[in-house]
C-alpha cells in the first residue's frame, strides 16, 4: 500500500505563483510514475503533469507555466505553479503509478494511488 499526501494549495491572486508538494510512501517511489491532476467543479477530473523516471508531461494549458520536478531521496513530487489564472482553480489530486506498462501518462485510471486534493483558488 502507497500513501499519497498533497500540501501546499491556498488562495492566490491571478498571476501569482504557488507550489504544491506530493509525498508518497514506498521503498521503490523513484520508480513510480508521479502525476497530478485536477477538478474544477461540476468538470471532469483533468490530467495536469506526469513525471516518469527520464521525462515529464504537460497538459497544453499549463505548458510554460507549470513545471513538475521530483526528488527521489524524500520520496517528493512538486509542482510549481506560475502566472495562475483563475481557470486553474480546482482541486488538485497526486496520484502515483507503480507498476504497468503504459506509455501514456494522462490516463487517470493507470495511476493505482491516489492522495485526497488540495484546493488551489485563483482570484481575478
Amino acid at each position: 500500500q502507497v500513501q499519497v499526501v498533497e500540501s501546499g494549495g491556498g488562495l492566490v491572486q491571478a498571476g501569482g505563483s504557488l507550489r504544491l508538494s506530493c509525498a508518497a510512501s514506498g521503498r521503490t517511489f523513484s520508480s513510480y510514475t508521479m502525476g497530478w491532476f485536477r477538478q474544477a467543479p461540476g468538470k471532469e477530473r483533468e490530467f495536469v503533469a506526469a513525471i516518469s523516471r527520464s521525462a515529464a508531461d504537460y497538459q497544453d494549458s499549463v505548458k510554460g507555466r507549470f513545471t513538475i520536478s521530483r526528488d527521489n531521496a524524500e520520496n517528493t513530487v512538486y509542482l510549481q505553479m506560475n502566472s495562475l489564472k483563475p481557470e486553474d482553480t480546482a482541486v488538485y489530486y497526486c496520484a502515483a503509478r507503480t507498476g504497468g506498462y503504459y506509455s501514456a501518462t494522462y490516463l487517470d485510471w493507470t495511476y493505482d494511488y491516489w492522495g485526497q486534493g488540495t484546493q488551489v483558488t485563483v482570484s481575478s
